[in-house]
């Protein structure tokens, strides 16, 4: 039985299985913690699908002003853009973690969308839902203060809402990163940290740990 045909008599697709299956075109790399995978203004020729580890996306704009615009989990794409003929990489991405990382080039990457309509329908379900994360995004950096915008990204970073509890571990983020992703002053952040800890809302115990509690600042008025 095929990945494919088995993910559809169980009634669950399951990507990282049928990648591996792909016949040429793929390559599967590790990168180290700190490794860049491509840099901003690359050559936009292939898709990647994080086997394991995290991923930052950042840009720089033409000032030299660097921003994260997301850390990415196991089980995430990213580089799809040149799917639509966008011929240079638009951002840069960099190991947050030591990652297992698989390269797919874009014509395997558009055979296989054509050819298989399960893999197909996760993607775009995967699209539609990051899409939907970045309108919340731009939502919460317009009108949002600076301190409910770090709970938010902490939440987000821990996974909040999952079930697996190890997901409230927290990947080692700088503060200067979630500066970038807040969009505010390391200072800012690190008050706002230590505020969190104190409130109990956060734990540093071998690394940091987001607990429950910290959604009320997010929920608060």
């Amino acid at each position: 039985m095929t990945p494919i045909s088995a993910a559809k008599k169980l009634g669950k697709f399951d990507p990282k299985t049928f990648l591996s299956t792909i016949d040429g075109g793929r390559k599967v790399a590790t990168f180290a913690e700190k490794k860049m995978i491509f840099a901003q203004g690359d050559s936009s020729d292939a898709v990647f699908y994080i086997q394991k580890g995290k991923v930052k996306l950042s840009v720089v704009s033409e000032s030299g002003r660097e921003a994260t615009i997301g850390i990415l989990n196991e089980g995430s794409f990213f580089g799809e853009s040149c799917l639509t003929g966008q011929p240079l990489r638009l951002c840069s991405a960099t190991a947050v973690t030591d990652c297992s990382v698989m390269r797919i080039d874009k014509k395997s990457m558009m055979e296989v969308l054509h050819r298989e309509h399960a893999f197909s329908d996760m993607f775009v379900a995967y699209l539609l839902t990051r899409n939907i994360r970045y309108e919340e995004d731009l939502v919460d950096q317009l009108f949002n203060s600076s301190e409910k915008r770090l709970a938010r990204t902490l939440l987000l970073l821990a996974r909040y809402g999952q079930p697996e509890a190890s997901h409230r571990a927290l990947p080692r983020v700088s503060q200067e990163t979630l500066a970038e992703m807040v969009g505010t002053t390391r200072s800012r952040v690190n008050f706002f940290m230590n505020k969190f800890r104190k409130l109990g809302f956060i734990e540093y115990n071998g690394g940091l740990k987001v607990n429950n509690s910290l959604l009320s600042v997010v929920l608060r008025d």
